[in-house]
């Protein structure tokens, strides 16, 4: 939600933004993959080389996925670059219990799914150490998340474009 909004955002400011999201991404070009630690994994280090191969066609890269491993999110940022930012959206698991767009933690709550990523026993996720930004989605609208993202891409590009 927060991707696509600032993506509209962003282009109509002339930036030719791409949006890598998890599950299309997932669906169309990773469908091999599940959910294990390996395929998590594997997933985010495919969409990394993906970034790196359209980086030079596009502005501006969101990656709107559950990274949920250090490792591998520290693996991406190696692979793309100066202009990998770790953006940590975050919320309280009772807020994302209310949230449930597609009723998957209700499925982890009625034992249907066991490996929901931050709800599972085996499937933890690791937050960030240092994130690069970091937005309380719970205490923040979506409105207010979409401005404080929007202005640190815009800060991010205006110091990397004083750089060249």
């Amino acid at each position: 939600t927060i991707a696509n909004a600032a993506k509209l955002k962003l282009e109509l400011m002339g930036f030719k933004v791409l949006i890598l999201d998890g599950d299309v991404v997932r669906s169309k070009l990773h469908c091999n993959l599940g959910f294990s630690k390996c395929d998590i994994e594997e997933n985010n280090r495919l969409i990394s080389e993906l970034c790196v191969k359209k980086k030079l066609e596009y502005d501006i890269i969101l990656v709107p996925i559950i990274s949920p491993y250090r490792k591998s999110r520290s693996k991406a940022k190696n692979k793309i670059g100066k202009n990998f930012y770790d953006i940590y959206l975050f919320a309280d698991l009772e807020t994302l219990y209310d949230r449930d767009t597609k009723g998957l933690y209700k499925q982890a709550r009625d034992g249907v799914i066991d490996n929901l990523i931050g709800v599972s026993k085996t499937s933890k996720y690791e937050p960030p150490d240092k994130p690069d930004l970091k937005i309380d989605t719970k205490n923040n609208s979506i409105n207010d998340s979409v401005e404080i993202f929007i202005n640190f891409v815009i800060k991010k590009n205006s110091l990397s474009e004083s750089l060249k």
